[in-house]
Parts: C-alpha cells; sequence; structure tokens
C-alpha cells in the first residue's frame, strides 16, 4: 500500500504500521522542517495517510511528545514544538555537560586509532569542502563525528539523552552552519578535539569539547535575529 505527503509517495509495508516506525518518519519531517515549527497535526488525516487507527497515530503522538518534538495543547491537538529563545539557551547548556561527556567517555573506552578515520575527514578534503560552501557534507561529518563518539561512549543512557537533544535541535544546527565563518571554526575546533582524543587524552578532549558547544552557543547569541 502507498500514500502520499507532499507529494513524495511513502510506501508502507504493513497498514499496521507500528508506533516506532511512524515516530521515525514524522520525526523526520520536524527535524527537516517538513513539518516546521507550530505545524498542527492533525490525528484523522495521519491516520488516512499511513493506513492506520487514530489510536496508533495517538500513541505516536506520546512517544513526540516525551522527545520534546511536539505538545499536545487542549482543544487545539497536536502541535510542532517552537523553541523560543530561552529554551535553545537552555539546550545548549545541557548539550555542553552531555557532550563533553560522550567525548570523555569515547576517549576512556576506545583504542587511539579508533579516530583516524575521522582525523581524515576533517583533514585536509574537508578544507575543499568549505571552499565549495558544500554545507550537507559539513553537516554529514559533524552528523558522523556525534555518532561514533557516542557508540564509542557506550552509555545507553547517554545516547538515549543525546538523540532526544539532537532532535529538538537539528535544525537550528543546519542554521548555524549557514552563518559565514562558522564552519571553519568548527573544523578548527574539531580537529583539536580530535587532536586530544588520538592522543588519549580525555579530560584535554573534555574540556575543548565543551568550548565547542560554547562557541556554538556564543554564535547563535550574535546572530539569533537571524536563525529563528
Amino acid at each position: 500500500m502507498a500514500s502520499k505527503s507532499g507529494g513524495k509517495v511513502i510506501e508502507l509495508a504493513s497498514a499496521d504500521l507500528g508506533a516506532e516506525r511512524l515516530v521515525g518518519e514524522l520525526r523526520q519531517r520536524i527535524v527537516n522542517h517538513e513539518l516546521p515549527p507550530g505545524s498542527r497535526l492533525r490525528e484523522q488525516d495521519l491516520a488516512d495517510e499511513f493506513g492506520v487507527s487514530r489510536a496508533r497515530i495517538r500513541e505516536a503522538f506520546g512517544i513526540l511528545e516525551e522527545r520534546g518534538l511536539i505538545e499536545r495543547i487542549p482543544n487545539r491537538g497536536a502541535i510542532v514544538t517552537r523553541l523560543e529563545v530561552d529554551k535553545i539557551k537552555e539546550l545548549f547548556e545541557v548539550r555542553e555537560a552531555l557532550e563533553a561527556q560522550m567525548v570523555r567517555l569515547a576517549v576512556e573506552k576506545s583504542p587511539p586509532e579508533t579516530w583516524d578515520n575521522l582525523i581524515d575527514l576533517f583533514g585536509p578534503s574537508m578544507e575543499d569542502t568549505l571552499a565549495r560552501n558544500d554545507f550537507d557534507a559539513y553537516a554529514q561529518a559533524n552528523y558522523q563525528f556525534r555518532r561514533q563518539c557516542v557508540v564509542a561512549a557506550d552509555n545507553e543512557v547517554l545516547r538515549n539523552l543525546l538523540d532526544s537533544l539532537y532532535d529538538r535541535t537539528q535544525v537550528l544546527i543546519r542554521r548555524l552552519i549557514l552563518v559565514p565563518g562558522r564552519m571553519q571554526e568548527g573544523m578548527r575546533q574539531h580537529r583539536e578535539i580530535l587532536a586530544a582524543m588520538r592522543a588519549g587524552n580525555a579530560e584535554e578532549a573534555e574540556r575543548l569539547k565543551r568550548d565547542n558547544i560554547r562557541s556554538a552557543r556564543d554564535w547563535f547569541n550574535d546572530y539569533q535575529k537571524y536563525l529563528l
């Protein structure tokens, strides 16, 4: 069975689509801004689109609400969460603590050569990527860095917390990359972090990751009127 969304056809393996698969599809639409902040999610429309019951849609909404991607408002239904400036600053504070801990654990639990592929990724070829203003390639490199660190940290609680944070901040992170000079600064910071990780210096890598997140927060503060 197939259904359409915005001209895109979604192939469904079964009419009985699991809540996690529903969550995965809706999550992608939210973080990719196909469903921008403030968008209303209508149970019946989604039930018709995916060929499932409204109860299954409500189950998916519950998971999305727990992850901070939507909010359910009495008499209005489900709305894609709109992040306010104060909330974004709070997310930066939490990211600083959790991502720094992620890097520290990743270094402590992994051999130094684990990071060689990322050192290559952020090496000279990345300078060509930045010269071409290939924002998608740079964003993907950042994503690969985070995912590899999360796996190496080997902490399920931390991974779940970070996944929730990334879902809520991914659009902002991608917008921040577009600010002139931010990619170049981010590349320099990642090279420093990776050098400390390759040296097995978990404490220094943790400190540099904190600096990296604080820097991103400062850039957001300077350009927030263009980013929101």
